[in-house]
């Protein structure tokens, strides 16, 4: 009875042996599919399938770029990916959950869609190899045949590995630019793409740490992801193995300038409050100009920081068009926002360093800027000289001015009061704190009519409106009057000025150009406006955003 026990033993594990290798065969041999199959009919998450030769390409459709929407054609996919050709052959199909934001491009004959959102995903890979754990257990199998039965080994359980969460002292949405041109060359761009790998791994990027996207910089910026796509640094680590090499000139401007007015958008994941990177990876030098790009991105609010590799030697300074290109680039030239490497050999003593920068967030001097860090004051002057009719042109000017800032609860603020010979406070900085509550508030401020007393007014507006202050932004009074004050006007706007309060002065039609200049700050040219009517106030709109920002810019 033993024997016949023993001898079932061993059948058992011939028959489960048997069953593995017929499911892993299953798997190494490819389904044949047609061209327009798409991987949503598949009943498998990860399955080996064979595309046919000479699919049509324009009948192909394809959403989706490394990682594509499960509607789209496998076939097309992989075609589109560079995984076979026209000839078609085997692919690899593994399944993903679904996502947003998939990314249209050309390539190899196939242009994808862009598709907003999809419930599952999938990619294309060329080969796998056996799995080790069936070729293992298929050679020891073959010991039991051949003779006595060994004594089970003891396993020891592996330990999982340690799961990584989100780094939550580095809340910041970050681009990270990556040098895709023929300067860099295949090689080291995939070099760059392991440095880059291991610095996501640093950062530990995750809800609600940091977030991370990539825009390739060659001859045409592409965006290969968006903050909102991958939110593990698995998933993240993943997709930059997947981004393809592209070739070209080195368009660095070029790609800033894409990234800020493309990729940082709400609809693309941003969040609200977390301060905005760009790294710049160069190998090299730029081939265009960057400057431009720059100011653009630092007037967005937005921390540039450029990564420099294999900078030019002396000898080839000449053929670079724009030779002090970091110091135009980064967010300010303090050397802190600049990052050099010899080469991209050996750079693993690099990535603690520049991780640590991308987290240093009291140091992101450029995600305050003059559009999201101030707090307007409006002083409208509401006596019975200016009428109902113009108080409109008023209130219109102090509309067009509030409209250029991003006012917020975290953001810019603005406040108004109205005056005569009394002051009435018609809201302050903390009572509508989104913008569209806020311009509201300010088109609907009724007209009062009466006497005017400027000076009372500017005392009432430190007293009672900058006080107690708000956070650290920067604060701007902004007076409208149309006529001579009742009171004197210099002494209390030498007060406000010694509370760090910068006055503009805007008159019309009989306001005292002496009354104007005692008002406003230094230096007088700048700070103070003046017409003749009411409908020549809309002119100054621009001059005077310009000034706040020119002035914000020199107090930080």
């Amino acid at each position: 009875m033993s024997m016949w026990f023993a001898v079932l033993h061993v059948l058992g594990r011939y028959i489960i042996i048997l069953l593995r290798v017929i499911s892993v065969v299953h798997f190494l041999v490819p389904t044949p599919i047609s061209c327009g199959t798409r991987a949503v009919d598949l009943p498998d998450t990860r399955k080996r399938v064979l595309c046919p030769a000479n699919c049509t390409l324009w009948s192909l459709s394809v959403f989706g770029s490394g990682v594509y929407a499960s509607v789209s054609s496998i076939c097309g996919a992989a075609i589109h990916r560079g995984i076979i050709s026209l000839s078609g052959g085997p692919v690899e199909v593994h399944g993903l959950q679904g996502r947003t934001n998939y990314l249209s491009s050309y390539a190899h004959g196939i242009q994808s869609q862009s598709l907003s959102q999809w419930s599952s995903s999938f990619t294309v890979a060329r080969t796998i190899s056996l799995p080790l754990e069936v070729s293992s257990q298929t050679s020891s199998s073959a010991t039991v045949a051949s003779g006595a039965a060994k004594k089970p080994v003891k396993k020891t359980a592996k330990k999982p590995p340690p799961t990584t969460t989100a780094n939550r002292d580095c809340p910041v949405d970050m681009a990270l630019l990556l040098d895709s041109s023929y300067n860099i060359g295949q090689r080291r761009f995939n070099l760059q793409k392991n440095f880059v790998s291991k610095l996501v791994a640093m950062l530990k990027v995750g809800t609600p740490g940091p977030h991370v996207g990539v825009v390739q910089t060659s001859e045409a910026p592409r965006t290969e992801f968006y903050l909102s796509n991958y939110t593990t640094a698995k998933d993240l680590t993943f997709a930059i193995k997947e981004i393809p090499y592209i070739g070209g000139n080195t368009n660095t401007g070029k790609a800033i300038l894409h990234t800020v007015r493309n990729f940082f958008n709400p609809d693309f994941g941003v969040r609200r409050g977390y301060p905005r990177i760009i790294v710049v990876f160069v190998d090299g030098w730029p081939s265009d100009n960057v400057e431009e790009a720059a100011i653009l991105a630092r007037e967005s609010g937005i921390n540039i920081f450029f990564v420099s590799v294999a900078k030019p030697a002396p000898e080839e300074m000449s053929l670079v068009s724009e030779q002090d290109f970091m110091r135009k680039a980064v967010c300010k030239d303090n050397e802190f926002f600049s990052f050099t490497m010899p080469s991209w050999f050996g750079t693993n003593k690099f990535v603690k360093p520049l991780a640590h920068k991308l987290c240093s967030i009291d140091q992101m001097l450029c995600s305050k800027t003059c559009y999201n860090s101030v707090n307007l004051g409006f002083l409208i002057d509401g006596s019975s000289s200016v009428g109902d009719g113009n108080f409109r042109l008023v209130l219109d000017l102090l509309l067009s001015i509030a409209r250029n800032f991003d006012i917020s609860d975290i953001g810019s603020r603005i406040g108004a009061i109205q005056f005569t010979y009394d002051q009435r406070m018609e809201f302050n900085f903390n009572e509508h704190t989104t913008k569209d509550n806020a311009l509201r508030a300010l088109q609907n401020i009724p007209y009062m009519s009466g006497g005017t007393a400027t000076g009372d007014a500017i005392n009432f507006a430190v007293r009672s409106l900058f006080k107690p202050r708000t956070g650290s932004n920067k604060n701007f009074l902004i007076i409208i009057t149309d006529g001579q004050s009742y009171d004197d006007v210099r002494g209390p706007a030498m007060a406000a000025q010694r509370e760090g309060i910068t006055v503009y002065a805007v008159g019309v039609a009989w306001a005292p150009m002496e009354d104007l200049k005692a008002m406003a700050s230094e230096p007088k040219e700048s700070h103070v406006f003046f017409t003749r009517e009411f409908t020549g106030l809309a002119q100054f709109q621009q001059p005077i955003v310009r000034g706040i920002c020119r002035d914000f810019t020199e107090f930080n």
